[in-house]
């Protein structure tokens, strides 16, 4: 039970996200108008809109033997001169979760795989060029991010502390699909922005990070041809549902509270299997939902790698997710995805995504340390997986090859 005045805690954050949504949405229109601090777009143009085929790119990084098949980098965390308290999201939580891993034993800083910045060569794969130039004005960052302070700063400025992370995340999800496949299982410790598509964003998601990881996965290689997306964040994963809107080869799962944000009612129709949690679900109802959806859909559906969106906002006291799932009921449901996945031999990638709370870092190590005490993960290949990524002789092989020994390059900042 919460004390009086962790209510009024909960109920000040609810209170101050409705704000921000509003006022986001009722000011960016006229800041559109007069907004003084757009900068000229720094993007390269080095794809077309209607070119979707993969590029050379540096973000399928080796994984050395003795690394876990775990993707991290410092730069996943947003220090945004503490604007990112204005929005109940834990912008440092990526970094609490590693630090929280460190301590147990489990990991340093050479076990995990350090990811690369996505360029916007990358994101063009499926992002439209208007809509990363549209990211140049602070405006759209602030309806976006739902922070609306942020629409004040100079765009230069929000390119290097707001999205420049997001960036690096993206590249962790496109890498850490990959290494699923080299290794049987993956996990982001960040990414899971399923509210963001090819043309837009929302709900603090501005890259298309899952889109783009099963996009570069099916283009590299061709033994990949379906996907499927087990989507159990509290919210909707409108994002990928829209980019995957009457495409077959991806079979999306979604179990999510269908009265709140963002209600959206086109992209539901891209859902295969889909349950709807009322507010306040507990534990056993919920994991029982869990339970049979997936079921079915690996019944149905026989997918050669599943995106794992592992949303914390389930948590009960969760400010935005209205639900009143345990801790251990979020564990339970991390054991039962890896379980039932793992079991079948389908490579995995798990990302963390929302959660609105300062309990959620804790939780999501603890889950994984729990997946890793169970022998669910471990450190070493899953020889039962066949793949070999790349495959020889494809073009995205020999550029890794040619760029294996070279230095870590920086990308050039925004």
């Amino acid at each position: 039970m919460f004390t009086g005045k962790r209510k009024n805690e909960m109920t000040l954050l609810k209170i101050r996200s409705t704000l921000f949504r509003f006022a986001v949405i009722l000011s960016a229109s006229s800041l559109e108008k007069s907004d003084r601090l757009r900068v000229k777009s720094t993007f390269t143009v080095m794809a077309t809109e209607t070119s979707r085929n993969l590029h050379a790119t540096d973000l399928y990084v080796p994984i050395e033997p003795k690394q876990w098949p775990i993707v991290y980098t410092n730069q996943y965390n947003i220090n945004a001169f503490g604007m990112q308290k204005l929005h109940p999201f834990d912008a440092g939580k990526w970094g609490r979760v590693f630090q929280m891993l460190k301590e147990a034993g489990m990991l340093s800083e050479t076990d995990v795989v350090t990811p690369k910045e996505a360029t916007s060569q990358d994101l063009l794969v499926v992002h439209t060029q208007k809509y990363l130039d549209n990211l140049t004005w602070s405006s759209v960052v602030a309806r976006i991010t739902e922070v609306l302070p942020v629409a004040l700063v100079p765009n230069f400025i929000l390119q290097k502390i707001l999205l420049k992370p997001l960036r690096f995340q993206t590249g962790g999800t496109i890498l850490a699909t990959k290494l699923a496949v080299e290794k049987g299982w993956a996990i982001n410790i960040g990414g899971g922005f399923h509210h963001a598509h090819g043309e837009d964003g929302g709900g603090f998601c501005v890259y298309a990070d899952i889109t783009l990881a099963i996009k570069f996965l099916m283009a590299s290689d061709p033994k990949i041809k379906k996907a499927m997306i087990i989507d159990l964040d509290a919210h909707q994963g409108n994002g990928h549902e829209r980019d995957f809107l009457n495409d077959d080869s991806v079979y999306i799962l979604d179990v999510y509270n269908g009265a709140i944000y963002p209600r959206d009612s086109t992209a539901k129709a891209a859902i295969k299997k889909r349950a709807n949690c009322l507010h306040h679900t507990k534990d056993e109802e919920y994991l029982e939902k869990v339970n049979s959806t997936i079921d079915e859909a690996l019944n149905e559906f026989e997918p050669d790698i599943i995106v794992y969106n592992a949303g914390t906002d389930i948590l009960k006291g969760d400010p935005l997710g209205n639900l009143d799932i345990t801790a251990e009921g979020i564990i339970k449901r991390d054991e039962i995805v890896f379980s039932k996945v793992r079991a079948k031999k389908i490579p995995i990638v798990m990302v963390t995504s929302g959660g609105y709370t300062m309990e959620t870092a804790k939780i999501i190590a603890d889950s994984i340390l729990n997946l890793k005490d169970k022998k669910i993960i471990s450190r070493e290949s899953d020889n039962s997986i066949k793949h070999t990524f790349p495959p020889k002789g494809n073009k995205e092989s020999e550029h890794l090859e040619l760029h294996a020994d070279t230095t870590k390059k920086t990308h050039s900042e925004l």
